[in-house]
């Protein structure tokens, strides 16, 4: 995990980053106790309130959720110590200890905890995003070359992770993540149509809901030593309009028999 860090750290000061990327913030590689992790959950990168508040300045030291330049009491990436990146490890390892950004991972771990799982409690699970960089603006809102050029790069850095870890399942939260690891981990999940998955309308049918399953014994170039088995859904949680306190327990117990799975390979 150090070794990992410190990578991204330099990849920081080289300065040649898009300029939608957060610069004065730390990367962050993963969320969590990784190493005693067997399930991770998979997003796009981190959010900028990570790092911000509602007004966009950063967080003070009684919020703070990760480092950043100023509270590393450093310039530049260039001039971090080897004592700033293990704060910045030890800080993504007791992320969910600490101060977490609740309002995005609590929705996630509602739907764990409904599968026997969560991210609190020294439980065993953790987040993992395909890029470790939070940037300005929303994904959706950058320009294709931009997201482009950033998942490709962090791409080999969460193989690595998943390589050197315990991680046997991952899962995919929303249409957008399920499409951008189909691209990356060169793979095509199963689509299954599961009718009480669908968010319900005031008008038409609604939007239907869909599971996606496989499993993958390598990415970005990367070989794993075991397999890893994959699922998804197509409902994001936090930001698909009209996604019920239903679908999110019909969906964790769906995580809950892929768990169970895991658990007895």
């Amino acid at each position: 995990m150090y070794a990992t860090t410190a990578r991204l750290v330099d990849r920081l000061s080289s300065g040649t980053y898009d300029a939608d990327v957060l610069g004065w913030a730390s990367p962050v590689p993963f969320f969590g106790r990784l190493e005693h992790a067997t399930v991770a959950t998979i997003g796009i990168n981190p959010s900028n309130r990570e790092f911000v508040d509602s007004t966009g300045s950063e967080l003070g030291e009684a919020d703070r959720r990760l480092p950043t330049l100023a509270s590393l009491g450093i310039e530049a990436w260039s001039a971090a110590s080897a004592s700033d990146v293990r704060r910045i490890a030890r800080s993504c390892h007791g992320y969910f200890e600490a101060n977490p950004y609740r309002l995005w991972f609590d929705v996630l771990d509602r739907m764990l905890r409904f599968g026997g799982a969560s991210y609190y409690s020294d439980s065993f699970a953790c987040h993992l995003d395909l890029v470790p960089f939070a940037t300005s603006v929303k994904w959706g809102a950058l320009n294709k070359g931009t997201t482009r050029s950033l998942v490709i790069e962090g791409v080999r850095t969460m193989a690595e992770l998943l390589r050197d870890s315990s991680i046997g399942l991952i899962i995919l939260n929303g249409r957008a993540v399920v499409s951008a690891f189909e691209a990356l981990a060169e793979t095509t999940l199963k689509a299954s149509d599961v009718g009480d998955w669908t968010l319900p309308r005031k008008q038409g049918r609604g939007v239907q809901g869909f599971s996606y399953t496989g499993s993958i014994r390598s990415m970005a170039g990367v070989d794993f030593d075991h397999t890893i088995r994959v699922f998804g859904y197509n409902h994001n949680l936090q930001s698909s309009f009209g996604v019920t306190n239903q679908v999110v327990r019909r969906i964790g117990a769906r995580v809950g028999e892929e768990i169970a799975r895991n658990q007895t390979r």
